[in-house]
């Protein structure tokens, strides 16, 4: 008798254990799909037209190529592009203005019909800018905002606004309790207002800013400033990071300080990093914007104006803030 009591119970634990398993693979396969299934289509494409007897010819500068949030916007323009018929050039920024400032003028002098640029400077980026509209090739911005006439064509979100809304969500889970360690990049016209928008909401509702390193908006220097920050204030309850390479960095020092169980996070732009972070629960929320929306609109316009319409000069783009409970409806900005 015993020992049939056994084997039913053993077999109630296999098939539990399979039951698990089965359910788990389908979890996994679900998520493959959805991250692969790609971002939703452009729901419009820019009419193309001749210029000089061509195809209109796009220049695109982003910031750089490495982190996933510019190689997004450039799939989305590639894609207008592609259905449109239009030529694209990509020029890298390489996280230096002058080299985006430089980019512009070549892109005029090879006599290119418009420019998307994504600025790191937005004030140094307005004299090129003002030299290509002259030459009579319109610059459409994307993602930062450059307050310029000169600029035909604004496409991109409300930075300090979106670190406002991440700061409210902090907020009313922490009640307006506790100390904040902020990764920023200092030479980001964007996240400097990101930072602000979210420092000047949480600090006026309670909270403190403990301090603010700097990771210049790149991964490996955002990890070194996130491992000074905690390892000088081990006893931190909140961290925040204004962008991409800044959220992987302060992700990667949290881990390797053993963090996850005492230090929440928030920041900007999905990445594996942050999935993870997601699911595991440590990371609270992050802004996501449509990166891939960015590229179809700055593209469309810069499609149009090359082909001398009219467009509409400011063109927002609404966030999303993704949470460990909604991550997995966002998993395809991590396809490349």
């Amino acid at each position: 008798m015993r020992r049939t009591v056994t084997a039913v119970v053993s077999l109630g634990l296999l098939l539990t254990t399979i039951g698990c398993d089965t359910a788990a693979r389908r979890e996994i396969a679900a998520e493959k799909r959805a991250t692969e299934q790609g971002p939703p289509p452009p729901a419009k494409v820019a009419q193309s037209c001749q210029v000089q007897g061509h195809q209109p010819k796009i220049g695109i500068i982003p910031i750089n190529l490495q982190a996933l949030f510019f190689n997004q916007i450039n799939t989305g323009a590639q894609t207008v592009a592609r259905k449109a018929g239009a030529q694209v050039q990509i020029v890298n920024g390489n996280d230096d203005s002058s080299t985006q400032a430089n980019a512009i003028d070549d892109l005029v002098a090879n006599h290119y019909d418009a420019i998307i640029v994504d600025a790191i400077d937005t004030e140094g980026i307005k004299p090129a800018i003002r030299r290509a509209k002259a030459a009579g090739v319109p610059v459409v911005a994307v993602d930062a905002t450059v307050d310029d006439p000169a600029v035909a064509a604004q496409v991109g979100t409300a930075n300090a606004q979106g670190g406002k809304q991440l700061g409210d969500a902090l907020l009313k889970i922490t009640g307006g309790r506790g100390d904040i360690g902020v990764v920023g990049a200092l030479n980001s016209t964007i996240q400097n207002e990101r930072q602000k928008g979210f420092t000047d909401e949480v600090t006026a509702k309670g909270m403190k800013i403990k301090n603010v390193v700097d990771g210049r908006n790149i991964q490996e220097n955002a990890q070194t400033a996130a491992e000074n920050l905690l390892t000088g204030a081990p006893d931190l309850k909140y961290a925040y990071a204004t962008g991409e390479p800044a959220l992987i960095g302060l992700a990667a020092a949290v881990v390797s300080q053993q963090r996850t169980k005492d230090l929440k996070v928030v920041g900007w732009d999905l990445s594996s990093q942050a999935v993870d972070g997601l699911r595991a629960g440590w990371i609270l929320g992050v802004v996501q914007q449509n990166t891939f929306q960015f590229g179809y609109e700055a593209m469309n316009a810069a499609i149009g104006l090359a082909c001398h319409r009219t467009v509409t000069k400011d063109i927002p783009v609404p966030t999303q803030i993704v949470t460990p409970a909604n991550v997995k409806n966002y998993l395809y900005y991590l396809e490349k």
